[in-house]
């Protein structure tokens, strides 16, 4: 990928920043538990190398940053987009859609693995290593340190490549359907985990 950079927002988008035919989102959280950990930053990329960090806190006004979320004209790209749809939804109330997931496409088509975090998933597809040492830290501070700005940023930059050859992969399986309609239900198996079923397979005898 070409050079990267990041621009952080305080309490929404700005409404010179928007977004044509997809956008890759992220989360950064207390925790990981939507009930309990407030959503303190949202990343978001075109696909560009350039990721918009919109910080955010109670009580959530956000009113463009929401807007995207629930525009259907925009598909929005996670990595594990069950826990951030959840979290988006309990703290910004709104319904995010359309959604892609390059994890459940990576369990999809890469069965001969059993590797689907990000870091596996973009050093082999991309070959690119994705440094991790910042996860684990105070994302609730007042003021987030350049380490923590760019480990976020870092999340989105390759969400676009990675579906890319994600896309190729499910064609070449015979996937593409299955995981589309895998897609589609993101939403409500984020609002079981929100009503109190995270921890149950409700389709299981």
């Amino acid at each position: 990928m070409a050079s990267t950079s990041f621009k952080l927002h305080k309490g929404d988008l700005p409404a010179t920043v928007t977004f044509q035919g997809s956008v890759a989102i992220d989360t950064e959280t207390l925790g990981l538990k939507p009930h309990r950990d407030r959503l303190c930053l949202v990343q978001l990329s075109a696909g560009d190398g350039v990721a918009h960090l919109v910080q955010v806190a109670p009580p959530y006004e956000a009113p463009r940053l929401k807007a995207l979320l629930a525009d259907p004209a925009i598909t929005k790209i996670f990595h594990f987009a069950r826990f951030d749809v959840a979290v988006l939804h309990k703290h910004l109330g709104v319904a995010t859609t359309p959604i892609y997931c390059t994890k459940i496409a990576s369990k999809l088509c890469r069965t001969y693995t059993d590797r689907h975090g990000l870091k596996d998933l973009v050093a082999e597809i991309l070959g690119v290593d994705l440094s991790k040492q910042q996860q684990s830290s105070d994302w609730g501070a007042a003021k987030l340190t350049d380490q923590q700005l760019a480990y976020a940023a870092s999340d989105v930059f390759h969400l676009h490549g990675l579906k890319t050859r994600l896309d190729e992969m499910l064609a070449r399986e015979g996937r593409t359907e299955l995981a589309a309609a895998a897609f589609a239900f993101l939403p409500t198996r984020a609002a079981l985990d929100l009503a109190g079923f995270d921890d149950m397979d409700v389709f299981a005898h």
